[in-house]
């Protein structure tokens, strides 16, 4: 297993009947960046059935978070969901990924826009003091269907702006808007609609799009990808990765099963 960390879960919770995250017990040698994904999977016979998971923790964290979707015949979701505190997780050594602010050019505005669980990366980016010093404004679009799957969003509202080290910067320079689809909520609507229509800009105070100023990153459903991809580039977006930052970069690997 020279090619795993082996951890142990220290909790779990349950959002919602499609939706958990769970913390575990991290090895010093685990490094990351934030934004990054690992495989993980579960110990037994033979190599482990492995899946990307991004890092929800922030790089400095002594744990290790990750948000997950239930698929109940899964290979390893229908197995993953039924772990408990004292379980053991099995976790890649090399951590990965496109969504790391060095693949973005400079810029005034980050916007990251996630769908379901795809806010995972996110809340380690939004823990990383480099982020804040990167960027004067970060605005984090959080989409899910029904209010009870805005997972985090206690901790980003109330907890993250009394952070002893990271309140002032949370506090003055991020816009959370969650989103909400087939239920009544303050935001409604999907992310694509909001930033076409203008909503989006007209609500936080900020004007449209610009890749002269703006940068994105994005992680969530393929459809999510799919649309959003033609209306940055139709704006003049260029796509980053690891060996050229970009005016927006996104992640393919997401843990779908």
């Amino acid at each position: 297993m020279s090619n795993f960390f082996e951890e142990q879960v220290l909790d779990v919770h349950h959002w919602t009947d499609r939706l958990f995250s769970f913390s575990t017990t991290r090895d010093p040698g685990c490094r990351f960046k934030s934004g990054q994904f690992v495989m993980l999977g579960l110990p037994g016979e033979g190599r482990p059935l492995m899946r990307a998971y991004s890092i929800a923790s922030p790089h400095y964290a002594d744990v290790l978070d990750f948000f997950s979707i239930k698929v109940p015949n899964g290979p390893l979701t229908s197995k993953l969901q039924q772990i408990r505190p004292g379980d053991r997780i099995v976790i890649g050594r090399k951590a990965t990924g496109t969504l790391v602010i060095d693949n973005l050019k400079p810029g005034a505005t980050l916007y990251l826009l996630a769908t379901g669980t795809g806010l995972a990366p996110f809340m380690s980016t939004i823990r990383d003091p480099e982020t804040f010093e990167r960027f004067e404004k970060v605005v984090l679009v959080h989409g899910v269907r029904t209010v009870a799957e805005l997972a985090y969003r206690e901790k980003i509202e109330r907890e993250l702006p009394q952070d002893e080290f990271l309140g002032e910067m949370i506090a003055q320079q991020l816009i959370y808007y969650p989103t909400v689809t087939r239920e009544e909520f303050r935001n409604q609507g999907r992310i694509t609609h909001l930033i076409t229509s203008g909503k989006l800009f007209s609500d936080i105070g900020l004007p449209a799009l610009d890749p002269v100023r703006d940068r994105v990153m994005m992680c969530g459903s393929p459809a999510l990808l799919a649309d959003m991809t033609p209306i940055l580039e139709g704006m003049g977006f260029v796509e980053g990765n690891t060996g050229e930052p970009g005016d927006y970069v996104i992640e393919k690997a997401f843990a779908e099963k």
